[in-house]
């Protein structure tokens, strides 16, 4: 049952990509999808493409996108460093991935020049930008310091 006197943020399932409405008092009791039933955070990045792009980045948590192509050494290098932070910064900050050889309309619409980058989103605007690989306690403390400015 929603609190009354909570604020709700709308953020995307991590499985079917379903906005749902939760109380932030809530969003670290293991919430479910309304639609599909699953755990909305997964510890996971979402995968993003180019249907769910806006909608995952549009939504009322913050977004850290990782910008990124399979041929690239240091995106591959820093993908299990991304999903490391993702289990610290989830609930309260989402992370997805994107892979830019496959959607380059996205990264090309936000001006991505090199990869890895992370971008991070708040209801569709971009709040702050870092390239480079870097260890999840930098991409914690980056995302911590720009999600707070």
């Amino acid at each position: 049952m929603p609190h009354p006197t909570s604020t709700a943020v709308v953020t995307s399932c991590a499985h079917c990509g379903t906005g749902n409405r939760i109380p932030e008092t809530r969003l670290s009791e293991g919430p479910k999808c309304g639609r599909c039933g699953r755990p909305v955070f997964s510890g996971k990045p979402i995968e993003l493409n180019a249907e769910t792009f806006d909608r995952v980045t549009g939504g009322d948590l913050p977004v850290v996108v990782d910008f990124w192509a399979p041929w690239c050494g240091p995106c591959r290098t820093m993908a299990p460093e991304f999903e490391r932070a993702t289990a610290s910064l989830e609930p309260r900050i989402r992370t997805a991935r994107l892979n830019t050889e496959d959607h380059r309309m996205i990264g090309a619409r936000l001006a991505i020049r090199s990869i890895p980058t992370m971008v991070l989103f708040r209801q569709g605007r971009e709040l702050a930008r870092h390239s480079g690989a870097v260890p999840a306690a930098e991409i914690i403390r980056w995302v911590t310091t720009a999600n707070n400015t």
